[in-house]
């Protein structure tokens, strides 16, 4: 069977996973509105596209916080990639570093943080944290981050408990036994309630600060209060993010919800986006509505589910030459040239 969009791998993935794993992958929260409109928000964004430009030479390289990428489509931070394929997270490490786009590790991988950096040495890397009731176990993972040179910490602002995902519920959905959450062994006899701490607020950025010198990126604002206020607490990057529609439900698809975003930071820090990216016209969509890169989540899931590391790097290499070829006939050469003007939108 041709692999030739991301949604052949969707198909794929769907039919050969267990059921199981595949319904945790596509949960969304509640009636699924939010996840469902993440997709749907991109059919509404129409191209201006620009006729006779000289696209005979293509740049589509860019930077996150001064590191070159080869393309603005990084890899979101899931959890537990061995559901998906054997190796897990090392495979999605290797993908990363051999198309060289940065991969956000999570908190809840399968393989330790250790496994991850000897997977792909160089690689880079970036690392989801979520705070623990138990604070020594957070501030032993960033130091652990930050010791094995990952290169940004980043926060996830949207789950003080987690979204009601029915199908999870329905399946009594739990790790099989041969998997752990590999970073967090030993650290959940201490807290018989839910590990998440649902006290965290604005000023828990104050004392990731003091705890490590790598850049914060906050992962979940929705809104130019929250964007002024990230900006406010010394933050370097802000991923808009509902966390795949897995958390309130009836909340903005993300591209709707980037435009408030970027411009309430007015540039001061950079905003990047998750959640709907199926396509490489949605990346060039996201980017000219502000965004310096996007991350897959799902899609990622899929890659790895059709052919571990080899499949992820099929699906970033469709991503990378629809983006290239999408940019080429809307008439940019460059990532430089990519504006708000590229597109109609109309703010509903």
């Amino acid at each position: 069977m041709a692999m030739v969009c991301l949604s052949d791998f969707e198909a794929y993935a769907k039919k050969y996973l267990p059921k199981i794993a595949w319904d945790f992958f596509a949960a969304g929260a509640d009636d699924c509105s939010t996840r469902d409109e993440n997709i749907l928000a991109y059919k509404r964004i129409r191209f201006r596209p620009r006729m006779l430009r000289d696209v005979s030479m293509m740049d589509i390289r860019t930077k996150l916080l001064g590191t070159e990428i080869s393309f603005p489509v990084g890899i979101a931070p899931t959890g537990f990639h061995q559901l998906a394929w054997p190796d897990g997270e090392k495979s999605t490490a290797r993908a990363a570093k051999a198309m060289n786009t940065c991969y956000i590790a999570s908190t809840y991988s399968t393989c330790t943080l250790e496994e991850i950096s000897a997977a792909a040495p160089g690689g880079l890397r970036w690392f989801q944290l979520y705070i623990h009731r138990n604070r020594a176990v957070s501030q032993q993972l960033v130091q652990r981050a930050e010791a094995l040179g990952f290169q940004g910490l980043v926060l996830t602002a949207d789950l003080p408990y987690t979204g009601k995902r029915r199908d999870d519920v329905r399946n009594g959905f739990r790790l099989p036994p041969h998997m752990k959450l590999k970073n967090l062994e030993g650290a959940f006899e201490v807290c018989k309630m839910s590990p998440l701490d649902p006290s965290v607020t604005w000023n828990d950025i104050y004392w990731l600060r003091s705890l490590t010198h790598l850049p914060i990126i906050i992962k979940g604002i929705l809104t130019k209060e929250d964007a002024e206020l990230a900006v406010r607490h010394g933050v370097q990057g802000i991923i808009v993010s509902n966390h795949g529609g897995r958390q309130l439900d009836g909340g903005p698809a993300t591209v709707d919800a980037l435009v408030e975003v970027v411009e309430a930071v007015q540039g001061r820090v950079e905003v990047y986006l998750d959640g709907g990216i199926r396509k490489g016209s949605d990346v060039l969509k996201a980017l000219a509505l502000g965004a310096k890169c996007v991350f897959i989540g799902r899609p990622a899931l899929w890659g790895l589910a059709y052919k571990g590391e080899e499949g992820l790097q099929d699906v970033l290499r469709i991503l990378q030459d629809e983006f290239r070829l999408s940019m080429a006939l809307a008439g940019c050469a460059s990532v430089s040239e990519i504006g708000q003007h590229l597109v109609q939108f109309s703010k509903l």
